[in-house]
């Protein structure tokens, strides 16, 4: 681990044993909710004057819809046939979030929409709760509430407090990463078998916990812990057992669900499906959002460049890029790419770290008037992501 980072003090244990949180993270969670509070202002307003009932561009706007269908009749009852032919069908997605709706609205006299940002939200406040531990364990309070800052204001961060899987993976990953930094093997690989049921993306969990615990086994020259490898072994089988599931309703078990995959045009491609829609950003409609996802991209690479230069531990570099890989190799709507890294925060710690050393001294009003400017700016642009634009979010 470098200089630039360092290794927070463990938390305080209370006279029962228990572990406190870390201290600041109620300020962080604080930081969070209002800047993500404007951001829910903003939609709703934009909703209003669009005479949209309410809520409904944050509970039923692009893959929400299918999520909630999902949640209400199961799997295998809806599909849609595109423009070119193809044939899109739900199992594309994958089961933890609408498993979760059900399982909530079958508790609370609530619909599926509603369900679904209830636990949007309760999943942020938990990932952000996980961010700032791996921050503050990191780094120290000052890194770690910057952290929590940017992740909140990042452009397409409206998506966590819409009715998506983002908020949820990433309070999955974000805990399976810090068990792992604390060598909690089990937990570890229990929360990346949940991140795999998340997000197709969520087997970067896995991978990270795989990577940790080889590079473990090399540093005991050979040994190996029970807990260890069972944590390795969990880990996966979240998302391969969705993936076999879905091959088996195709009748084609190992490729069954790439094909699904194929026909929401998101397959491995390496760079060209991404360059291709560079390519095509002078084209009606994609003005604005095309250019900010290519911008987001493109700082997602630097970050990561500047991650490993730093020395982060192996786990965050790991989980962040194949996040990265699925951005940068997969086809799929460019317009879509930032949201795919949302949940790659560890990205966000060279930024975080700049960004505390500049208000180490205490802010002055050119900064605050910078940091007030941006965030502004993201908020308005998550609105018309999610109010307004004719691209998928």
């Amino acid at each position: 681990m470098s200089s630039a980072l360092r290794r927070s003090d463990s938390p305080r244990e209370t006279g029962r044993g228990r572990a406190e949180g870390p201290p600041g993270v109620l300020r962080a969670l604080a930081v969070f909710a209002a800047v993500r509070l404007a951001g829910v202002v903003l939609v709703v307003v934009v909703d209003a004057v669009a005479g949209r009932p309410f809520g409904k561009s944050l509970a039923h706007a692009w893959d929400s819809v299918w999520y909630l269908h999902i949640a209400e009749h199961g799997y295998g009852t809806r599909l849609r046939i595109t423009a070119s032919g193809a044939v899109q069908t739900d199992w594309a997605f994958f089961p933890l979030y609408p498993a979760l709706i059900r399982a909530l609205r079958d508790v609370l006299p609530v619909t599926a929409g509603r369900a679904g940002l209830l636990i949007a939200w309760m999943s942020a406040a938990l990932a952000v709760y996980g961010i700032y531990t791996i921050g503050h364990h990191l780094c120290g309070r000052r890194v770690a509430t910057a952290l929590v800052a940017l992740w909140a204001a990042l452009p397409q961060s409206i998506v966590l407090t819409m009715a998506y899987t983002e908020p949820l993976f990433t309070a999955c990953a974000a805990w399976c990463l810090y068990a792992v930094l604390r060598r909690r093997w089990l937990a570890a690989g229990t929360l990346a078998l949940l991140a795999g049921l998340a997000r197709p993306n969520g087997v970067a969990a896995a991978v990270a916990v795989a990577a940790a615990a080889a590079h473990e086994v090399v540093r005991q020259r050979g040994r190996a812990s029970p807990a260890l490898l069972a944590g390795a072994v969990l880990g996966p089988l979240g998302w391969a057992g969705y993936v076999l599931w879905v091959g088996r309703q195709t009748g084609d078990l190992l490729h069954g669900y790439f094909h699904v995959q194929s026909g929401w045009d998101s397959r491995l491609d390496l760079a060209t499906g991404p360059l291709g829609f560079v390519a095509s950003m002078q084209m009606p409609g994609s003005w604005v959002t095309f250019p900010a996802a290519l911008v987001v991209v493109v700082a997602g690479i630097v970050s990561f460049c500047r991650l490993c230069l730093d020395r982060v531990p192996l786990p965050l570099v790991v989980f962040a890029g194949v996040l990265l890989l699925f951005v940068v190799a997969v086809s799929g709507p460019f317009s879509s790419k930032p949201r795919f890294l949302l949940p790659a925060f560890p990205l966000l710690i060279p930024p975080a770290q700049a960004l505390a050393r500049a208000w180490r001294a205490g802010p002055s009003p050119r900064a605050r008037l910078v940091c007030g400017g941006l965030t502004t700016l993201s908020l308005l642009y998550g609105a018309y992501l999610a109010a307004l634009a004719d691209q998928p979010l």
